[in-house]
């Protein structure tokens, strides 16, 4: 899944790193090393055996890293200059160690490919990896949010099929809702998570950040409707008032009927086989997230691969990503730890294939959008969560909940925006 990690203190450590630390260091020879996090990495580790055998005299050497530790141990690494050939990064970080200079650009090796083009992943999803016009990374595998549903409560409440739009969505939860009763709801959209008020924004034209990405835009129409439909689902009792945390087992109520509707990720496909007992395997479906006027967009999430600047070994570094982006590969990858393929023709081969409850991921996958290619952007989506959780809890309006969004979205962005003033020779 696409990285959410609690990592203030290490993106705090951003203050300490300037532009001009120092570059990593170059490894002449010697084993090809591959940086990978969580279950990825052990499967990577997995892989390397294939990786020998096509490359004679190459070992590839996997380092596996917990995902609630690999971007401070990445920054560590580029401090210190002792950065691996190529790794995993989630695609949300690419910005920020483009602007640290600890990446390889890919573009004329993408050009030179016979495994690796632009028009084999899904657009959304390859422009992650694009920062200001130059190629930095290769998708890897992919991750967007979308419904998860009960369709048999909603069957039950009169609805033979998902909701499409905003409008529908709300008479579908009002119907559960009203079925239900008291000490049930329809949906859960945990207020610790950004995600679900993300992917509602990305449904609006408007840009989240102006003024080249220094301002925030959080008073644009667009996201003033979004967040407003995000409020008035808690605001008619749609959903509880409550974190992860303080679900016991979320499995369990949704098995229940504690919630009908989830906003969740591609690793729940795996998770509800496994968790819900065998007589609810027919009672759950997926469908893409609903927008003002249709089926529409998510986050385009997910991990890339990328060569680290100063390596020595660059030429093996692209090869192992030609090799872990190849469609039989991809797929293969994917039965291993159920992350979504980037290409969309490894979607035509087995497990994928036929596969009716990750349709809706592929379909949608068609429409994702990248978040903001700003190395703040991680920070300013937690505190968008933060006020959007004052607002639903009654602590601030609509318009001052837009407007601190805004003020906490500058404060981070000041620093951005005297760097692309002294770029264009203005006065900071």
């Amino acid at each position: 899944m696409s990285p959410r990690l609690s990592r203030r203190a290490a993106l705090g450590q951003m203050g300490a790193l300037s532009l001009s630390a120092c570059s990593p260091r170059s490894r002449a020879g010697g084993p090809l090393k591959f940086w990978a996090m969580g279950r990825e990495g052990e499967v990577a580790q997995a892989l390397a055996p294939d990786f020998e055998r096509a490359n004679p005299g190459m070992r590839l050497e996997v380092q596996q890293l917990p995902w609630s530790a690999a971007h401070a141990k990445l920054l560590t690494a580029f401090a210190g200059g002792d950065l691996p050939d190529v790794g995993q990064i989630g695609n949300t970080w690419l910005a920020e160690f483009v602007a640290l200079g600890a990446l390889e650009l890919l573009d004329s090796r993408v050009a030179a490919s016979t495994v690796v083009a632009a028009d084999d992943v899904f657009p959304g999803i390859w422009r992650t990896n694009v920062i200001d016009g130059a190629l930095y990374g290769v998708p890897w595998y992919v991750d967007t949010r979308l419904l998860f549903y009960r369709r048999d409560l909603l069957a039950e409440a009169g609805w033979n099929a998902a909701p499409r739009t905003w409008a529908e969505w709300l008479a579908a939860m009002e119907a559960v809702k009203a079925r239900a009763g008291a000490g049930a709801y329809a949906a859960l959209l945990p207020l610790n998570e950004y995600e679900p008020l993300l992917t509602l924004a990305l449904q609006q034209n408007d840009p989240l950040l102006h003024d080249g990405g220094g301002r925030g835009n959080f008073r644009s129409p667009g996201f003033r409707a979004a967040l407003g439909f995000y409020a008035e689902i808690f605001r008619r009792g749609l959903a509880p008032l409550i974190s992860d945390t303080q679900i016991g087992n979320l499995y369990d109520e949704f098995a229940r009927g504690y919630f009908s509707f989830l906003v969740t990720g591609p690793w729940n496909l795996g998770e509800f086989r496994r968790r819900l007992p065998p007589a609810r395997q027919d009672s759950w479906m997926t469908a893409p997230m609903p927008s003002p006027n249709g089926p529409g967009a998510g986050i385009a999430g997910g991990a890339s691969l990328v060569v680290f600047a100063g390596s020595k070994n660059q030429d093996a570094a692209w090869r192992l990503i030609e090799q872990l982006c190849m469609p039989r590969a991809q797929s293969r990858f994917y039965s291993l730890t159920g992350d979504l393929p980037a290409r969309r023709d490894a979607w035509e081969r087995p497990p994928l294939a036929g596969d009716a409850k990750a349709a809706a991921f592929r379909d949608q996958l068609g429409r994702v959008k990248p978040a903001p290619a700003v190395p703040e952007w991680e920070q300013i989506a937690t505190q968008m969560q933060l006020v959007a959780e004052q607002m639903v809890t009654g602590r601030l309006t609509l318009d001052a909940a837009v407007a601190e969004m805004d003020r906490r979205a500058d404060r981070l962005l000041e620093k951005r925006r005297w760097m692309l003033a002294r770029a264009a020779g203005a006065r900071p």
